[in-house]
């Protein structure tokens, strides 16, 4: 009786076992998955075109093409396809430039289509035989080709009569890690780093070499290994080794390694007594610095620097300015091809005016005056990465300057990884965002992409969401975030849709009954979380420090600017603060034209009020209805939205394994919950100063104000 007992509990563990790996296969591969194609026409099509491949060749990069497509082609087709003579006919061809005869290159006819990382993918014909021909100027540019193609069958697109000419719209596309050393990941919400730092470089995990190939599938060519808090032992010789170890991994994947630097690391790591960046001793420490990690890392993209922002040192402390410190480290750099990204988030505490005008304040002054590898890296929004913010001005205003865009994929504001939030609507409803600088047309897009400007040096980060949670981002929803990210950092004029579309049916389904409703749930997302957590132009109104759940009755922090208080200035007269010309007059650092929108509370844009205006309770918005009572109604219409994700999620379950279906469907509940604490806890507050009762429709809170108050939530992570 105990034998059989034991051998039936033996059994019943290893099943799970065995359906637990399978599912968590399926998280880890990502967009990767390559599904058989269920169609039985549509896979007889494909096979019908496609007889083999022949790989022209013979670098790292050319290889992984190589192994992609066949491995790729493999899994959907449910056939091997061997490496074939051209002359056989219905071949696919992968190779540069360089490695086609005259008499293929001549079929492509003119590569000035593309720029170094671009990729063409068309039919061809070589002495009658028909052939499918993914070539580039240079071998990355393959390897993107031939994800694109791969992209093509997953989507079940055709593939017969291709002519696809595209190349990446910005130079730089690049992930910031904000990864400590001892493996914790400031604002991070999926685990721990990656980068196992203790191991390395001897043990290379095969996950480096996973997050190396769905970043190239995606276009995504560098990696910021570390926090822009910086810690200055990541420069010195124990990690560098280290970090060569990684560059190593990720240079046939087309991506390059940069570093934060830590602007006092002359002092810290170097013995010198000062960082002042005009002491000849420290420039020449930096110069050092650079041609040892030059020496390890040939390809090394250069450093991130945080710099006289939230306690972190800069040239400021010497009385100097952000030109000089990003130009001493330029020249260090300059030499080896390196870049210097210099971030422009910066608040002091100071200056309590209004946060949201400082950086533009300290930088639009230096516009012409840095270095040309220095490019300025710029955050969406001008206060700190909220549900909802306006363009940041300077995006409009230093044409002279070559200026990257900074994303948050990581959802620090945004109800963490237990909140489902399509982060690429948001995205593209900045980059489509006007600036005026140039006159209508002149969006946000165009600035970073060069385009106004011709800029040689251009770029887009977006700070990272990955973990080392086995399906990497925490969420799996939130894969798409990062998926989105990079399909936008290649081309920012992309339609969210599409790149939902895209992550859908690579991920989950090509099935029209399960696309349809879950990609209009997708898009829908991050209005929702900004009606339950920030409606009508509200913002930063989260709780202390960790940033998780409401917290809009904060004042008691030592900088006014850290207290949300301090942006909603709720009273009995009204809420929102007043940017106006007739307060602080951030409208002005907009261009004329959209300034005069901005400035007036009749042409502002609704879901901008309250972050130009202070509005009376009273106050008639354009559905007739009184401030307060659309305000309220909105939080209650992003808990209504949570409630129909739900629904919609709750008829999927056919389309999705059984473990996804059900993880999702446990965050969305979590989600739901979330939504009505923010909707509960943030009207009982405000109800305080505008003394009215709910509307109808809006459910009454079942619990206090002091109840929601006292929650406290000391190991929130990300923290």
């Amino acid at each position: 009786m105990i034998t059989i007992k034991k051998t039936f509990f033996r059994s019943v563990l290893l099943f799970f076992a065995v359906c637990w790996s399978v599912s968590a296969q399926k998280d880890y591969k990502l967009w990767l998955q390559y599904n058989k194609v269920a169609n039985a026409d549509l896979a007889a099509s494909y096979l019908s075109t496609i007889q083999g491949i022949v790989s022209l060749g013979n670098s790292g990069t050319v290889k992984i093409a190589g192994a992609e497509l066949a491995s790729g082609l493999e899994e959907m087709l449910g056939k091997k396809f061997e490496n074939k003579a051209i002359t056989s006919g219905g071949t696919i061809i992968i190779g540069s430039k360089e490695s086609l005869s005259f008499e293929i290159r001549k079929e492509i006819g003119n590569f000035d289509l593309i720029n170094n990382e671009g990729f063409i993918i068309k039919s061809i014909s070589v002495k009658n035989k028909k052939h499918i021909l993914i070539t580039g100027k240079k071998d990355i540019g393959v390897l993107y080709g031939v994800y694109s193609f791969l992209r093509l069958i997953q989507t079940h697109q055709a593939i017969k009569n291709l002519n696809i000419a595209d190349a990446p719209k910005t130079n730089i596309r690049i992930l910031n890690h904000w990864d400590n050393l001892d493996r914790t990941v400031e604002r991070g919400y999926a685990g721990f780093s990656l980068w196992n730092w203790q191991k390395l470089p001897d043990f290379i995990d095969q996950r480096y070499i996973d997050y190396a190939r769905a970043n190239a599938s995606i276009g995504i060519n560098g990696t910021v290994l570390t926090n822009v808090n910086a810690n200055a032992l990541i420069l010195t010789p124990q990690y560098l080794e280290k970090v060569q170890a990684l560059a190593n991994v990720f240079r046939p994947y087309g991506i390059k390694v940069y570093l934060t630097a830590r602007f006092s690391a002359p002092i810290e790591i170097g013995g010198l007594k000062t960082a002042d960046p005009k002491d000849a001793d420290v420039a020449k420490w930096w110069q050092d610095k650079a041609k040892e990690i030059y020496k390890r890392i040939p390809d090394f993209g250069g450093f991130l620097v945080k710099a006289n922002s939230e306690g972190q040192p800069g040239p400021q402390n010497y009385g100097r300015d952000h030109v000089d410190g990003a130009n001493m480290l330029a020249d260090a750099v300059a030499p080896f091809g390196g870049v210097i990204m210099w971030r422009a988030f910066v608040y002091s505490e100071h200056d309590a005016n209004d946060r949201a005008k400082q950086a533009y304040a300290e930088f639009v002054p230096y516009d012409g005056k840095f270095r040309e590898n220095v490019i300025v890296q710029v955050k969406n929004g001008p206060i700190d990465f909220q549900p909802r913010e306006p363009f940041h001005p300077i995006f409009g205003a230093m044409p002279k300057t070559p200026l990257m865009m900074e994303f948050q994929i990581t959802q620090e504001y945004l109800g963490f990884s237990t909140h489902l939030v399509f982060l690429p609507k948001l995205f593209q409803e900045v980059l489509e965002s006007e600036t005026y600088q140039k006159g209508k047309g002149t969006t946000v897009a165009k600035v970073i992409d060069g385009t106004l400007t011709s800029s040689k040096l251009t770029g887009i980060a977006g700070v990272s969401n990955i973990g080392n949670d086995l399906n990497w981002t925490g969420h799996p929803f939130a894969q798409a975030n990062w998926y989105g990210f990079g399909r936008l950092a290649w081309n920012p004029y992309l339609d969210s849709e599409t790149i939902a579309d895209e992550w859908l049916r690579c991920t989950f389904s090509n099935d029209e009954n399960f696309i349809k409703p879950i990609k209009k749930m997708m898009i829908e997302s991050r209005e929702a979380v900004v009606n339950y957590m920030t409606p009508l132009g509200l913002h930063h109104i989260m709780d202390t420090g960790h940033h998780y759940g409401p917290g809009p009755w904060v004042s008691n922090l030592s900088r006014p600017e850290w207290n949300p208080v301090y942006y909603h200035k709720a009273d009995k007269n009204g809420i929102g603060f007043d940017r106006s010309k007739t307060g602080t007059n951030a409208t002005a650092q907009y261009a004329p034209e959209v300034a005069k929108i901005f400035d007036s509370m009749e042409t502002c844009p609704e879901s901008d009020l309250l972050w130009f205006h202070h509005v009376s309770w009273d106050y008639k918005l354009k559905n007739g209805q009184t401030l307060w009572n659309g305000l309220a109604l909105k939080y209650q219409e992003g808990v209504n939205q949570v409630k129909e994700m739900q629904n919609i999620w709750n008829k999927t379950q056919k389309y999705v394994d059984a473990d996804r279906f059900k993880e999702v469907q446990m965050l969305l509940e979590i989600q739901y919950k979330e939504a009505k604490w923010w909707r509960d806890a943030c009207l009982l507050y405000f109800q305080q100063y505008s003394g009215k009762e709910l509307p109808a429709g809006v459910e009454p809170p079942k619990e206090s104000l002091d109840y929601f108050k006292s929650l406290k939530f000391p190991f929130a992570p990300g923290n």
